[in-house]
């Protein structure tokens, strides 16, 4: 009867060894998914910037088309080329001839300073 009670025993639960087995597997699996993710993210960020960057340089284009001169801000550049003018804690434009785009903050490191080149004509 005591050898019937002492194996009940020794069957439940898990061990301390299993325990830790069971979370260090966890541990390891969560690790790989937050760097595959930051991953992910990280490539978003650099496709928005680069996108966007197609768009400001487009808008510009169009508005020399347009006026015969370069846009003055970023903010001229919309609504008729833009639905709404680029954010300026992601973009910096200096006005001149040609425009030269920069990116900062988060696109500061994925796209590199653009000069618009205008289209002349004769």
């Amino acid at each position: 009867m005591d050898q019937n009670l002492e194996v009940e025993k020794q069957e439940k639960g898990f061990t301390l060894v299993e325990l830790l087995i069971v979370i260090v597997i966890l541990g390891i699996l969560a690790a790989v998914t937050v760097f595959a993710v930051r991953g992910i993210t990280d490539k978003a960020t650099e496709n928005s910037c680069a996108t966007e960057k197609r768009a400001i340089e487009t808008a510009t284009e169009a508005y020399y088309a347009d006026n015969g001169s370069d846009a003055p801000t970023m903010a001229a550049l919309a609504p008729t080329y833009m639905r709404e003018a680029p954010d300026s804690a992601r973009w910096s434009f200096t006005a001149g001839s040609p425009p030269v785009i920069t990116g900062i903050g988060d696109c500061a490191l994925v796209v590199v300073t653009t000069t618009v080149a205008a289209t002349t004509t004769t």
